[in-house]
């Protein structure tokens, strides 16, 4: 009996974050070719819609540079109602994004998109929701000053010093870290892709 060779699977992903939680769950991609799309929202497109949006284009633009292997991509969005908070690149968007988290909930949209080697296409959009306690201005002072929100989704870090601030998580905690595991393990799993035991 011959055993076949799993296809190949490119991460489409710049963040760090990704790669973790996938080696977490013993799946490494044989490589990471991060997609560089415009992340810029559309005209009253709400939080899920753009999640959604861009991990399928992200795996698209790097599905067509790896013909064959099987690609995967994620986008992760927060959102409090219909409003989409940015990625935090400076102090003052972390601020106004901690500001608005302050003491309320909000969701976070984990838009995963599986291409397989012959292109066909599998989609799951993930809703986790995380209450915030009210936060002192010390305590995002403080929190800015760490410089852990340079980059994040909505300007914090689940994983980090904004896990105090964290009153209850509902659905899937991986997916406010970057990845929702249990369904991206399934879709992997579609395409024979499973942890390396």
């Amino acid at each position: 009996m011959t055993d076949f060779a799993p296809p190949r699977l490119v991460l489409a992903s710049a963040s760090p974050r990704r790669l973790d939680l996938l080696k977490q769950i013993r799946i490494a991609p044989d490589a990471v070719d991060p997609a560089d799309v415009d992340e810029t929202p559309l005209r009253d497109e709400l939080p899920r819609q753009h999640a959604a949006r861009l991990g399928a284009e992200k795996a698209r633009v790097v599905a067509a540079r790896h013909p064959g292997c099987v690609v995967l991509a994620a986008d992760t969005v927060v959102g409090v109602g219909r409003r989409i908070l940015p990625k935090a690149e400076d102090e003052a968007t972390a601020r106004r994004c901690l500001a608005m988290l302050s003491g309320r909930r909000h969701h976070v949209y984990g838009g995963v998109t599986l291409i397989g080697p012959d292109g066909r296409e599998w989609h799951k959009l993930v809703d986790s929701v995380v209450s915030f306690k009210r936060l002192e201005e010390r305590e995002i002072a403080a929190y800015l000053r760490s410089g852990e929100w340079h980059g994040k989704a909505g300007g914090y870090a689940i994983q980090g010093l904004a896990g105090a601030f964290v009153k209850q998580v509902g659905g899937s905690y991986p997916n406010v870290v970057g990845l929702p595991l249990l369904e991206t393990a399934n879709l992997l799993a579609a395409v024979g892709i499973r942890p390396v035991v």
